[in-house]
């Protein structure tokens, strides 16, 4: 990758939200000729609507400190917000919406397999995507141009979660579940994968079906079998079903998740049993300097900056600095100057290599305690 001189970012870090009613509102009212049209597809329906509040609550945020600090080469930013579902095929209608509507620049998706099947029309039509949340290698593998992401990938939080299986837990019984979704399928794999190269095998490893009556019969078979620690890669509405039915039945094995259940709905759901559930995610930056007076800003309006609302923000706010860098609101220009340079963001100073990943710092080990997570001890 290039590295260019640091960018600093074009506004202060005072985020200021804007409810989704007066985006719609600004959307129907038609934006003025001068503003630009930017493209936010998350799931607003599905298992996966927390998370994608999360991001639409930082993108909404940094969209108005944006327009506070004159926009995006001097264009106020406007949202078009539209409901993928975190689906594949829901997610290529809502991008080839986007490309009929005439907007050239994106802030999604949500999950992985969302992001692979809207990618490839967004790259065939010059379109520049950019995902806080969307985590599978592949997305990034196929080395589309106009692709990027400011969160992790996939491998590493599987190269991560088997390392940490295997320092702490190689003499005890291991399961691997997977729930036939895309993204927990990937990540139990990977895992897998990870985890016998290391040398360390699994107990079990099974696929199920979600449902109540399942998650009870595997809650029963995971016990039956002794098992001590259980890995699971799923969302955080089922990874709270199955930990709370579990304490409900007696059975306290070490659980282990990952990245999609970085949402209070998951503490919510498992109760007091989420004390001590383990997880992969990023690095939190709530936590970190440069998104200070983000964090500051987002709890003085009662909102809890953790899990993807950051990285929401920052996914924004990369386009916008890009675009004042390049003095442009053309695709191109913004794609070059994302992959050229660096740019001062609420995730430090960070800039994109040649696939569109973020040099950011990756992927930490937390453990849940009373509705919330901090990083983990040795």
């Amino acid at each position: 990758m290039k590295i260019g001189r640091v960018v600093p970012a074009a506004w202060p870090f005072r985020p200021a939200l804007v409810s989704l009613s007066l985006c719609i509102a600004l959307l129907s009212a038609g934006p003025a000729a001068a503003d630009l049209m930017i493209g936010v597809a998350v799931p607003r329906s599905g298992p996966y609507v927390a998370v994608g509040e999360q991001v639409l609550r930082g993108v909404e945020a940094a969209a108005r400190d944006a327009n506070a600090m004159g926009g995006l080469d001097g264009q106020p930013v406007t949202l078009d917000v539209q409901d993928d579902a975190c689906d594949s095929n829901t997610a290529t209608a809502v991008a080839n919406h986007f490309v009929r509507s005439g907007v050239r620049l994106v802030v999604g998706h949500v999950c992985s397999n969302a992001s692979i099947a809207a990618s490839d029309i967004y790259a065939q039509n010059g379109v520049v995507m950019i995902t806080a949340a969307s985590v599978a290698a592949r997305l990034t593998d196929r080395g589309l141009p106009t692709v990027f992401r400011v969160c992790g990938r996939d491998d590493d939080q599987a190269r991560l979660s088997a390392a940490v299986l295997a320092e702490r837990f190689r003499d005890r019984k291991i399961a691997l579940l997977q729930d036939q979704t895309p993204a927990a399928r990937a990540l139990a794999a990977a895992t897998k994968d990870n985890l016998n190269r290391i040398g360390v095998n699994e107990a079990l490893s099974l696929s199920f079906s979600p449902s109540d009556a399942d998650d009870a019969a595997l809650v029963d078979r995971l016990k039956g079998a002794g098992i001590d620690v259980v890995y699971y890669g799923g969302d955080a509405a089922e990874m709270g079903r199955l930990v709370r039915i579990a304490a409900d039945r007696g059975f306290r094995p070490q659980w282990f998740g990952t990245s999609s259940i970085a949402t209070p709905d998951f503490a919510k759901i498992a109760g007091p049993a989420s004390n001590g559930v383990l997880m992969t995610f990023y690095l939190d930056p709530s936590r970190q300097p440069a998104a200070a007076n983000v964090v500051k800003t987002f709890k003085a309006e009662g909102i809890d900056p953790t899990g993807s609302t950051i990285y929401g923000y920052a996914a924004m706010q990369a386009l916008v600095a890009a675009g004042n860098f390049a003095h442009s609101t053309e695709p191109r220009a913004i794609a070059q100057a994302l992959h050229a340079e660096r740019f001062d963001l609420v995730l430090g100073t960070v800039g994109f290599d040649a696939k569109g990943d973020v040099t950011a710092q990756g992927y930490v080990l937390y453990v849940w305690k009373d509705g919330s997570f901090t990083p983990a001890g040795k």
